[in-house]
């Protein structure tokens, strides 16, 4: 016999052994068992969760021989054709590769005949979003009033796509993303009835790695059973994945608490040689910073943190603002590395800009929570104080950093998309780093989550520091915007009134009745502005 893949051999023949989409597979049972059927139903979701599975244990549960229910028999010959894929009556169409409107009349055509041999004539249109519109128009009228022996099953990852007039007439089931959990136990039991050794944390790996998809999973696990022969381990994982390993990940931030670029760029450089796949590690990363900060809030809802002596540690080293920051570094450098010249240069830079904003963001460190302290001498306490006082005298120099002249801060700011927000709000307080603005209502357009964010943004990388942003819609005096337009007006009439007083001027205008035009006139010290 030949191998069957396990994505096929362990794909689910009933409603009670898949994974992960209780909420719809309960909607389906409930209809079926009370037989309040809809003539079309609509499944959605990302590749690998289940829709077409979903789809044919619909499909079985209809047209068993024993009855329409949710618990169809399995045995009949209409459960095996269906299991087997040659059940006469279980239409399956790839929409993808019939788009045209021709094919879907065709289809509409046959589709008025009886079954042959079912209750129902079941058609699965997969991918159903590549129809074209011709197509969509095609199949509307079958839609709204289809035969009764007739049910239209539709699945797409896309749903955005498909017109209104489509989705208003069918019933719609959005399908849910596995979580590692359920990802991880499903590949355990698929293991141990293989009778394949396995490690559990390896298992983590590939559920991580696949994202959501049972499918992708799957198809990973078979990788890693040919990968890894007859035990399946993290380190082979890791190798087959090229994972990063965890060390890396907290040798990275102790490295970063010592402020050593040196040994952050040989780590990167390390990872690299390794066949690391520095996109995701940044993924990883960004975890890591949540784990710690989370530590740092709920130490004790969390048990897993508990017995973590390094996420402890690394508790310890930052400030929650510097976790925050180095939070909002790594999740751009992700979006940013595929822009680099080369994934190790843009891995290497985002370690090097959370490198430059730590000293500056770490003012001071968390204090351990219990000291124990034997003698100190007085010098030791002029020390202390001295350092003390420099330790004030900086922060108070920070603190006064802003001098209140929002008109002059928005011009020193690089706020590309946010420039026009920046520009017509007016400022009202500044405390503990955070501002507070006010926006004219009638510019409220202006105040969408991406625009505040890039101000933010731009903030913290002027003051080196976490700056909060808060904007009341309500009316404005003056703003970057308006005081730069009574500038140039003024401006404007002193350059008019100027060119009025000119002889040259004067001798145009009396002698070949020339006109000054206001609007053309451009004062020469204004350009470029």
């Amino acid at each position: 016999m030949s191998h069957q893949v396990l994505a096929r051999k362990w794909r689910p023949k009933n409603f009670d052994s898949l994974v992960g989409q209780e909420n719809t597979v309960q909607a389906l049972v409930n209809a079926l068992d009370q037989e309040r059927l809809h003539h079309a139903y609509l499944f959605t979701g990302t590749r690998g969760v289940g829709k077409t599975t979903l789809a044919r244990i619909l499909a079985k549960s209809l047209n068993c021989e024993k009855g329409i229910s949710s618990n169809s028999c399995g045995e009949c010959s209409s459960c095996l054709a269906v299991d087997k894929g040659n059940f006469v009556d279980l239409i399956e169409v790839d929409a993808a590769s019939n788009t045209k409107v021709d094919e879907m009349r065709e289809l509409l055509e046959n589709s008025q005949y009886a079954p042959t041999s079912g209750r129902f004539k079941v058609y699965i249109i997969d991918e159903v979003h590549m129809l074209s519109n011709s197509a969509f128009n095609a199949m509307l009228k079958t839609l709204e009033e289809p035969p009764e022996h007739i049910k239209f099953i539709l699945a797409t990852t896309d749903p955005k796509k498909l017109p209104v007039t489509v989705l208003s007439r069918c019933l719609q089931f959005n399908l849910k993303q596995m979580t590692v959990e359920k990802i991880s136990n499903h590949l355990d039991m698929i293991l141990g009835e293989e009778k394949i050794k396995f490690e559990k944390k390896a298992l983590g790996l590939i559920s991580k790695s696949a994202k959501g998809s049972m499918r992708d999973a799957l198809s990973i696990l078979d990788q890693a059973i040919a990968y890894s022969g007859n035990e399946i381990s993290e380190e082979k994982i890791s190798e087959m994945l090229g994972v990063v390993d965890n060390n890396f990940l907290t040798e990275i931030l102790f490295k970063l608490s010592e402020n050593k670029g040196d040994d952050l760029i040989e780590i990167g450089c390390g990872m690299n040689d390794k066949n690391i796949a520095l996109d995701s590690t940044l993924d990883d990363l960004a975890s890591l910073i949540h784990r710690v900060s989370v530590y740092q809030v709920a130490p004790s809802n969390e048990l897993e943190y508990q017995n973590n002596n390094e996420i402890k540690k690394l508790s310890e080293l930052f400030t929650p603002e510097t976790l925050q920051l180095l939070y909002q570094i790594v999740i751009n450098g992700k979006k940013d590395i595929y822009l680099a010249p080369d994934l190790l240069t843009g891995f290497n830079t985002t370690l090097l800009r959370m490198l430059a904003f730590f000293p500056s963001m770490q003012s001071e460190k968390l204090e351990p929570k219990s000291k124990e302290k034997n003698m100190i001498t007085s010098d030791e306490v002029i020390s202390e104080k001295k350092n003390s006082k420099e330790r004030v005298i900086v922060d108070e120099k920070d603190f006064q950093e802003f001098d209140g002249d929002w008109h002059e801060l928005v011009k020193k700011l690089k706020l590309g998309i946010a420039n026009s927000l920046a520009q017509e709000c007016e400022f009202k307080s500044y405390q503990d780093y955070s501002f507070e603005l006010t926006l004219d209502s009638k510019k409220s357009h202006l105040m969408q989550n991406n625009y505040v964010e890039k101000l933010e943004e731009s903030l913290i990388n002027h003051f080196n520091k976490k700056v909060k942003v808060k904007i009341l819609v309500d009316e404005v005096q003056t703003t970057p915007a308006i005081k730069s337009s009574n500038e140039k007006s003024k401006l404007l009439k002193e350059t008019e009134s100027a060119m009025m007083k000119d002889g040259f001027v004067k001798d145009l205008i009396e002698n070949f009745d020339a006109q000054v035009v206001p609007t053309s006139i451009e004062p020469l010290n204004n350009k470029g502005k």
